[in-house]
């Protein structure tokens, strides 16, 4: 496998999932969407007894080391840890990026939430970060009660100098994308858009061509 952030450098399509518990088709789809496109695969299902999500895990990295690809935990340092997740993502509200990255060590990505233009650029600044996310965009379910970010996020994020790698999220689908694209956005985040698609397979690679082709 390629060094995770030289291979989080080339990732252009980020994908959050649940356990697929509803429709009992974790790892075929994994392979479905790893194959279509995606570059990296996060477990997204607050409330998952720790023994469960590093269960779950283990079908993640299996997918990911089948397709070059990579996949990241949500939140929590000790189950990137146990699972040796390449991707450990923060929220604003997660434990401090100096804890996580006591915790997992100096060769582990970190990825960061951001929401407003200040917390862009703190984000960007600080160190032991690896890469940003920027957004919601627009409001989704998968955020409740999170107001969609200030319009002009995705133009701040783009008139960036920082060298780093940045995400937008939040309501992406594939007619949003274009516009997404247009303010400035060369890599994004994507759920429903995918998880809930009638074939996840052509929709990842709907988006996956899209955004090569920038």
């Amino acid at each position: 496998m390629t060094d995770p952030r030289t291979a989080l450098a080339d990732a252009r399509l980020y994908l959050c999932t649940d356990a697929r518990e509803r429709q009992g088709d974790l790892a075929s789809f994994l392979d479905e969407v790893l194959a279509a496109g995606v570059d990296v695969v996060q477990l997204r299902q607050k409330g998952m007894e720790a023994l469960d999500e590093l269960r779950t895990l283990e079908v993640f990295a299996a997918a990911a080391e089948r397709h070059g690809r990579l996949f990241s935990v949500n939140d929590r340092a000790d189950i990137a840890l146990a699972a040796q997740a390449p991707i450990l993502h923060l929220g604003q509200d997660d434990i401090p990026v100096p804890v996580a990255r006591a915790i997992v060590g100096p060769d582990v990505v970190i990825g960061r939430s951001s929401h407003s233009p200040a917390q862009f650029d703190a984000a960007m600044d600080q160190a032991g970060v690896d890469y940003v996310c920027a957004g919601p965009l627009w409001t989704t379910p998968t955020k409740p009660g999170r107001p969609a970010a200030p319009a002009g996020l995705i133009q701040h994020a783009a008139a960036s100098t920082v060298d780093r790698p940045w995400f937008g999220i939040g309501g992406i689908d594939l007619e949003r994308l274009d516009e997404v694209v247009a303010r400035g956005a060369s890599r994004v985040v994507v759920v429903r858009a995918i998880t809930e698609a009638a074939d996840p397979g052509e929709a990842a690679a709907a988006f996956a061509k899209a955004l090569r082709a920038i």
